[in-house]
Order: structure tokens, then sequence, then C-alpha cells
């Protein structure tokens, strides 16, 4: 009687353990299928995902190379003959109240700008101009680096439109991916009927730039990139604009046969206190984290050496 009470509790233990595991797996099955579930339906996070990976992604600046101390010598040290230096002088360059400046005999001589694009969202203009800006670039469009689709921005002809009514002089910029002559006459001709109603005083902007993934620019050379350069401005310049060509100071030494668009103003992007970049610019871009009144988000300061609305 006992073997038979020891055999019942030896059965009875056993089905335990397998129902305890049966339903241990049911619910882990289920719970499975609820969270997998709930994860597709997370359309934040899977946009997210999407446009990091996304080979069509409109493609966005890279911030410019800030040179350590014990760097400057490396590109002091980079000399390219036959290009003409520009004759600025470092102690002219003056911080204010996180502005740049350049001075001449203790007065400023640089106009002060922005440049922005729709990821700014809506500005006040009013406020931006009171605040004293003189000057704002304003992205027209893009070309995005997986498939090269031409994108316009969505806020290119509104913040034209005001920023000209506000008394603040424009001129624009397209950020280029382009890969052939072709592809960057196309973009000048998109951006000189996409401007032809406004008011454009200042520079007509290649801004062409590599960007952080794969993407179909990797391959193009310096005297390719000097080409298309070449091809947009010159471009720009039969459309009675006057050209520009954006590059930060790393690429612009490695990626771009300078040489060849010397006759070009040129556009410095170098996020410093002063700038190092020994050859001629026209325009110095100098921080991504400016605050405006009038702008929500931190945008990109810049000066210019020369009023183009005089020109």
């Amino acid at each position: 009687m006992a073997k038979k009470r020891y055999r019942l509790r030896k059965t009875a233990i056993i089905e335990t353990v397998i129902i305890t595991l049966l339903l241990a797996g049911i619910v882990a099955v289920v719970l499975w299928l609820y969270y997998n579930g709930k994860s597709e339906s997370l359309p934040v996070i899977g946009s997210i995902t999407a446009d990091i990976h996304d080979s069509t992604q409109v493609p966005e600046r890279n911030e410019p190379v800030t040179i350590a101390a014990d760097e400057e010598k490396v590109y002091s040290d980079f000399h390219i003959d036959g290009l003409p230096e520009n004759d600025f002088k470092s102690e002219n360059f003056v911080t204010r109240n996180g502005y740049s400046f350049y001075t001449e005999n203790g007065q400023v001589t640089s106009l002060a700008g922005i440049d922005i694009s729709e990821f700014q969202g809506d500005i006040d203009w009013e406020m931006v101009k009171a605040a004293g800006i003189d000057f704002a670039m304003i992205r027209v469009g893009c070309r995005t680096y997986g498939t090269g689709e031409i994108v316009m921005d969505t806020k290119f002809g509104e913040n034209l439109e005001a920023a000209d009514a506000a008394g603040i002089k424009t001129g624009v910029y397209f950020f280029s991916q382009a890969t052939s002559e072709e592809e960057a006459l196309e973009e000048a001709n998109v951006v000189l009927m996409a401007i032809a109603p406004y008011n454009i005083t200042y520079p007509v902007v290649f801004d062409w730039e590599l960007v952080d993934d794969s993407a179909r620019t990797d391959v193009v050379s310096p005297d390719e990139l000097a080409d298309y350069c070449i091809a947009f401005c010159e471009n720009i310049r039969a459309g009675g604009y006057t050209p520009m060509i954006y590059q930060n100071k790393g690429t612009v030494f490695y990626n771009l046969n300078i040489p060849r668009v010397a006759d070009y103003d040129f556009w410095l992007a170098e996020y410093a206190k002063k700038p190092t970049y020994p050859y001629e610019y026209q325009m110095w871009q100098y921080t991504g984290d400016g605050v405006i009144p009038g702008v929500s988000t931190p945008v990109d300061l810049n000066i210019s050496f020369k009023d183009y609305s005089k020109s």
C-alpha cells in the first residue's frame, strides 16, 4: 500500500512538472507574439530605423572639421602652388557674445549672416533682422545620396519672401550629390527656375559634401568634383547670378582640385574662433550651434567679407 502511494505521488509530481513546463511554453509563445506584434505597431521607432538605413535618405550637412591647436601645423604645411592666399589678419577676428566679426581699425567690417533650411521650422524674420542679421543663405533643395533624386526644400520660397520683406539680403544654396557634369547642370537649372521669382542679391552656392554613409558620391575624384563645380557655377553665372562654392576645411584639401575653381567665390566652413584656412574666401561659416532670436533651433552662423547686394 505504501509503495502504491509512493507511485501515485511520483506520478503526480511528474504530471505537475509536465503541465508547468507546457504552461510556461504557452506563456512564452504568447508573450513573444504579443511583443513582436507590438513592436511592429510603433511607427516612431520604425520610421527612425528606416530613415537611418534608407539609401535614398536626404543628405545632412556634415559638421565642418574643428582644428585642434596641435593639428594646425598639418594644415599650415599643406601648400598649394599658385593658389592666392588671403590677407586676413588673425588678430582682426573677434568674438562677442558668441558672434564672430572681422574688424579693421577697431570697426566691424564684416556682415552677419545665417544659413537655414526647412529643418529650422517657422522663422520670425523680423526678429532675425532686429538681432542684427544682414543676410541669409537659404537652401533651395538637395539631391539624395542613394537614388540621386532631387528634393526641393519645402520652405525655400516662404523663407525667401519673408526674409526679403524683413530687409534681409538673401542668397541660396543647393546641397549637391552630383556624380556627373550632367547632374550638376541639372541642379543648376532646377535652382535657376526655382529662384526666378525672388529677389536674390547674394550668391547661388554649389554645396557638395561627403556624407556619413555609403553614398553614390564616394567614388568622385578631386578632378571630377572640380568639373561639377565648374558646370554648376558657369550655368549660374550665365543666369545672371554670382556663383559660389561651399566646402569645409577638411574636404576642400583632400576632395577638390582647388586651383581649378579658384576663380569662383568660396564659402569656407571651419568651426573655430579664428579661421586658419590660408587661401582666399569671401564667406566664413564658424558654428553650427548659433542662437538667434526668431529661430527656434540651433542655426549656422556666418560672416561675409563682401556686401554682395552692392556688387
